[in-house]
């Protein structure tokens, strides 16, 4: 039996960067930050509810498009260019950046008095978490001991696979636990301390990282895209102003909607025209010759755009709908997080079974539409059992179409573009979840308006529920407006539960041998090891072939 620690020194050629305890401090560091930053992608659709009933109770469900997703676009548009700038003047000063971005939009978020403070600190805070979910994966990459030579201080440094199959499954476990993280702390303090709590551990991290990270330099000159990070922020821009004032403050063919919509469809190709013509564009256009990289885009950005109607309406059901605290909504969510843990050996049995990755894919649409579009049934009166069951069902979908799938396309991509074909498929994942936040909240808006009457009593000002009376209304207006509020929820599932099921079947598109149930070779054994989840036959050789027929 080997007694190989994970752990080992840090060199740069012959001279020693960091001895074993300095790895682990800096180990320690980059796990709490990445954490704190993927649990703060989804914790406000816990407390979201209850901010909106303390800054803005009349119009704050008409403004959270903004609240949920300023964050999530911030997070994804900024994501390649870390990367980038990390290779020109690396990582250390970019990590430090990225902390200092995420560590001042925490504050600000604790102290907002008002929503309109609140989006604006929200992205601050995922223009640093999407530097810091990119360049902390660098970092750890080199701190465990994964070297071509063991013996040779000068060896080269690869990153570990066990960290790629650990960073996804913590992404999936992630978008769980958030909301129930979120819920409880809300409930035991206030929804202020969601945010103020990250500060001691952000603190902390940065002076190990100032003063302990030492990494191997060797800088390079990249032509960074600003002009498409541009293009791409002022699309998202359009596309949720759109979403949000479509239909309500202008009419749908009025001017400022239809010059809005030309201007997110302009900005789009521009952005398209752009990745075609940079020497180093945003997002490599060139890996959609892959034909793996080329499904799982849109697979990703569907599944992003499904999953993110479950991960806030669940909570608007159950706080708004229900009546439950966050604290108790937040226990019933915390079993997606069981069921993100579940999807390992449920995906090692469908691998096993069906004999090809791609049917994981398809499996996890399934899951995910059985359970949202069941949502779509409930009532005031569902029993929290069912609601638990399906939301472990709904985990289960989660952790093998946006943990294990993210796996899967990195074992299909040449390790020369691992990091731009991570980013991307990353960049699709949070694209989708932040249209999908705008599109949700601006359809429950819509029924909202639509639907509320007079019989809801002063739940209902001019269309918008006020979800501060709610708590001081008779029995029969508490109702009449609880019921609106669940019927648009049913909606938001249903449609939801579409995409999802969409996700899945167009992973059929996908072109893979069997799996024939060896594994070979240490990445294999490494995934099966870490995963449960033994990978198809040679993906990358199978995708050159694809790409040569």
């Amino acid at each position: 039996m080997s007694d190989k620690s994970p752990w080992a020194p840090v060199y740069d050629g012959p001279h020693l960067l960091m001895d074993v305890n300095k790895v682990k401090m800096v180990g320690a560091a980059c796990i709490s930050v990445l954490l704190l930053a993927i649990l703060d992608i989804n914790i406000v659709s816990a407390i979201a509810w209850k901010t909106v009933s303390d800054l803005d109770p009349v119009h704050g469900i008409s403004k959270l498009p903004w609240l949920t997703s300023c964050y999530a676009l911030a997070d994804c548009i900024v994501v390649p260019l870390y990367g980038k700038l990390a290779d020109e003047y690396g990582t250390k000063p970019l990590l430090l950046v990225a902390l200092g971005f995420f560590t001042a939009g925490s504050l600000f978020c604790g102290i907002s008095q008002n929503l309109t403070e609140l989006i604006a600190a929200r992205t601050v805070q995922g223009l640093g978490a999407g530097g810091l979910t990119a360049i902390t994966l660098v970092v750890t990459g080199i701190l465990f001991d994964d070297r071509d030579d063991e013996g040779d201080p000068d060896r080269t440094v690869k990153p570990s696979s066990a960290v790629g199959v650990g960073a996804a499954v913590m992404f999936g476990i992630g978008m769980a636990l958030g909301p129930t993280l979120g819920g409880l702390i809300a409930d035991a303090l206030d929804w202020r301390w969601v945010f103020l709590v990250n500060l001691p551990v952000l603190v902390a991290a940065f002076l190990v990282f100032a003063l302990v990270l030492k990494m191997p330099t060797h800088p390079q000159r990249r032509k960074v895209d600003f002009l498409g990070a541009a293009l791409l922020g002022g699309f998202g821009a359009c596309a949720l102003l759109v979403a949000e004032w479509g239909g309500a403050r202008y009419p749908w063919s009025s001017a400022p909607i239809t010059c809005l919509t030309a201007g997110a469809v302009l900005l789009a190709a521009l952005f398209v025209w752009r990745g075609l013509v940079a020497p180093e564009p945003l997002v490599s256009l060139a890996l959609m010759r892959n034909p793996v990289f080329r499904t799982m885009m849109p697979v990703s950005l569907l599944a992003g755009v499904g999953v993110a109607g479950g991960l806030l309406y669940v909570s608007g059901y159950l706080q708004v709908g229900r009546g439950l605290s966050t604290a108790r909504s937040g226990l019933l969510i915390m079993c997606m997080a069981f069921g993100v843990l579940a999807s390992v050996p449920v995906a090692k049995v469908v691998v096993n079974a069906l004999g090809k990755f791609k049917y994981l894919l398809v499996a996890a649409g399934a899951f995910e539409a059985v359970a949202m579009i069941s949502f779509g049934w409930i009532g005031a009166g569902t029993s929290y059992w069912l609601i638990g069951a399906g939301c472990f069902l709904l985990g289960v979908g989660i952790g093998q179409s946006l943990g294990l799938g993210l796996q899967y396309m990195q074992s299909s991509v040449d390790r020369a573009d691992l990091g731009v074909a991570t980013s991307s498929l990353r960049f699709s994942q949070q694209l989708g979840t932040s249209f999908g936040f705008a599109l949700y909240s601006t359809v429950v808006a819509r029924y909202l308006g639509s639907h509320l009457t007079g019989a809801a009593g002063a739940a209902d000002v001019d269309g918008n529920l006020d979800t501060d009376s709610l708590r001081r209304l008779p029995a029969a207006q508490y109702r009449s407006a609880v019921d609106v509020f669940i019927h648009a929820t049913n909606i938001v599932f249903v449609l939801a539960g579409v995409l999802c099921l969409a996700a899945g079947l167009l992973a059929l598109v996908i072109r893979e041998k069997g799996y024939t149930g060896r594994t070979a070779g240490p990445t294999a054994e490494a995934a099966a090891g870490s995963s449960a989840v033994p990978p198809p036959n040679s993906p990358r050789d199978q995708a050159r072939a694809d790409q040569r027929t």
